[in-house]
């Protein structure tokens, strides 16, 4: 089962969540994502530039650039309404979580 399509719309929580952590470069996101999910993320850098870009432009994201052997890398941090929207997308993520888990066991959602 192909796995990026259930992805679709997760990408921009998870690099928040990522940045959240610590500060990153685009590429050290991508390891972050392949690590902590155990190597079932493989995500290109087509997927996460075009994102990291996105969140900047909304202003959850804010980068300064420097260069590294010879390269100029630019390194994310989280903006106070990165962390705000953070949270309110982490909680989003947890509803659908429950109410998808709740189907597919056929009990009711915890509303606790």
């Amino acid at each position: 089962m192909k796995r990026e399509p259930m992805l679709a719309g997760q990408i921009d929580l998870m690099v928040l969540a990522v940045v959240a952590r610590r500060p990153s470069h685009g590429y050290a996101i991508i390891e972050a994502l392949r690590l902590k999910s155990g190597g079932r993320l493989e995500l290109a850098e087509g997927t996460i530039y075009p994102a990291l870009y996105r969140l900047e432009q909304a202003g959850y994201l804010t980068s300064d650039a420097s260069t590294v052997a010879g390269r100029v890398r630019r390194t994310y941090r989280l903006t106070a309404a990165g962390r705000a929207t953070l949270r309110d997308r982490q909680r989003a993520w947890r509803e659908l979580v429950d109410s998808v888990d709740a189907i597919v066991r056929g009990t009711a959602p915890d509303h606790g």
